[in-house]
């Protein structure tokens, strides 16, 4: 637990890329195989999962520490993190022992079916027996908060270091739902025969916004275009007779749309396909929003009325394996056409159609075809290089985002919360309001867009205009305005509003605006019909 401790410590005091990769390199040069692969779990977001509430370990810290329970709350709004604050309210521990970081995730892994005081005699033993680095970094894990400034790809990139294997190679031995409880350091990363995992998917090729004039990545003619959808990006397998479906976020959603199970024996075995899925209207087989895609999501089981309500569709838009070939390496171009042939000789349009390609010859011709997007429900374009490979991550070059421009709107902040790590000390996440009459309502909750000077100035605002506190909520006076930006917009029966935006953010402060002239929620209804 103290290597790893170090290592925690190490990485949160940089922010240069290289200082990075040499500590992790270093840890996995020295850890022992087990404490390297709960590391590479954590840092590939396969953490534990929680087995003592943080309403427990907030009683359990305030007992320790010997403070009353309101004094605990009060000093965790201050410092921003839970993990951060038990660590510096308990006493210094009596017993340091030099247990591994196997050794601590196992005894939390254990407490799941424990009663409370089972559970309460464990976490104080725990806490007894690790200095204060240590504590930190178990109650990090024990929170499930476990998050650091690292990517998969700088912890694939270490790997590759330590272990002398090629990154592309580390990155598809990593995908899938492997577990340290099912599986070994050398089974999973040094063992080079992975066929009898068939459901293992392909690590997914990402794009970047495009910042620039489409004007700057050269002819027109070089590149191909698809509408960007708003779904669920997806990975389709169909190998062993049997079908996978996995998500972006690596998680096995087979059962969660259980149509695509049909498709064995309509797609041949050894393919693998990259694609959105998307809920079509069983009507008129337009499109639906996300919102009705999210029904299906969480669910142990779908319901037959759901999948005649909401039925789902993959629109596939490239082809990462044919015939049990990884042909990744090919030209986009050749890859598409043998995705062509393969989604005509299916025929299962219902579930499965091809992504449609806009190739055109000019720059001017791609705007003006992006001008109409929202008209198909889509949220801007994907710019392809016809001769491109599909790669690994998020690489500049050959994808692109090209998003329409987002909706705005101008908004009244009516309460502000203090944020969290750095910013414990900020009020940086704000609710905010339209007119609804002569009534400010309540529509959404944004906490990105400003610097932090910016951030700096509303919260001295909201320390001089608090109107009530409510825990670390503050209600204001009603007179800042802020623009926001957001992506999309629809009806919700959740919201007092009756709406819900999609990926809100403050775009910038409208210091020249008063609040009479905000928005109103009617302005963002007529939205609903744009």
């Amino acid at each position: 637990m103290k290597r790893f401790s170090s290592l925690f410590l190490a990485l949160d005091q940089t922010n240069k890329t290289n200082e990075k990769v040499r500590a992790l390199a270093s840890y996995f040069d020295e850890a022992g195989d087990q404490d390297k692969l709960w590391a590479i779990a954590l840092f590939s977001h396969k953490r534990p999962r929680r087995t003592v509430s943080t309403t427990l370990l907030r009683e359990f810290a305030s007992g320790a520490g010997n403070i009353p329970l309101w004094l605990f709350e009060e000093s965790y709004h201050v410092v921003g993190d839970l993990a951060e604050t038990i660590a510096l309210i308990l006493p210094d521990a009596n017993d340091v022992t030099e247990h591994s970081l196997t050794y601590w995730i196992e005894q939390i892994i254990s407490m799941d079916k424990l009663d409370i005081d089972s559970k309460k005699a464990m976490v104080l033993q725990a806490w007894d027996s690790l200095n204060r680095e240590e504590r930190f970094v178990y109650n990090k894990i024990i929170t499930g908060s476990f998050r650091m400034g690292v990517s998969q790809k700088l912890m694939t990139r270490a790997l590759s270091i330590s272990t002398g294997l090629d990154e592309n190679l580390l990155a598809h031995r990593l995908m899938g739902s492997w577990q340290p409880q099912n599986t070994t350091f050398d089974t999973l990363i040094m063992t080079a025969d992975k066929q009898d995992n068939f459901s293992q998917p392909y690590p997914f090729y990402l794009a970047y916004a495009l910042e620039t004039a489409p004007e700057a990545l050269g002819e027109a003619s070089d590149w191909q275009a698809e509408w960007k959808w708003d779904g669920i990006r997806s990975q389709l397998i169909v190998r062993n007779g049997e079908v996978f479906l996995w998500s972006r976020g690596e998680e096995l959603i087979t059962e969660q749309f259980p149509e695509f199970k049909s498709l064995v024996g309509i797609l041949p075995d050894g393919v693998v396909l990259d694609g959105e899925i998307l809920i079509r209207d069983p009507v008129n087989d337009q499109i639906r929003s996300f919102s009705d895609l999210q029904t299906r999501l969480g669910r142990k089981a779908v319901s037959a009325k759901m999948l005649k309500d909401n039925p789902a569709m993959i629109l596939a838009y490239d082809l990462l394996e044919f015939e049990g070939q990884d042909i990744r390496q090919l030209p986009l171009e050749e890859r598409r056409n043998l995705l062509i042939k393969l989604i005509e000789q299916a025929d299962s349009t219902q579930l499965l159609q091809l992504s449609a390609a806009i190739d055109l010859d000019k720059w001017e011709s791609f705007s003006l075809v992006r001008e109409k997007s929202r008209e198909f429900f889509a949220e801007g374009l994907m710019l392809k290089r016809r001769s491109a490979p599909y790669l690994s991550g998020r690489k500049k070059g050959d994808w692109w985002k090209w998003k329409v421009e987002p909706y705005q709107v101008d908004a009244v902040m009516i309460y502000a919360q203090r944020g969290h790590g750095r910013r414990a000390n900020l009020y940086t996440d704000y609710t905010f309001a339209v007119w609804d009459g002569d009534k400010l309502v309540p529509f959404t909750k944004a906490y990105s867009g400003l610097t932090d000077v910016e951030f700096a100035a509303v919260t001295r605002f909201v320390n001089q205009n608090t109107l009530e506190k409510f825990g670390p909520v503050r209600s204001v006076k009603a007179e800042l305005v802020f623009e926001l930006a957001f992506e999309g917009i629809q009806e919700s029966k959740r919201h007092k509003s009756g709406i819900a935006l999609r990926f809100p953010r403050i775009k910038r402060w409208r210091k020249d605006k008063p609040a009479s002239e905000a928005n109103t929620l009617e302005d963002l209804r007529q939205l609903l019909t744009v």
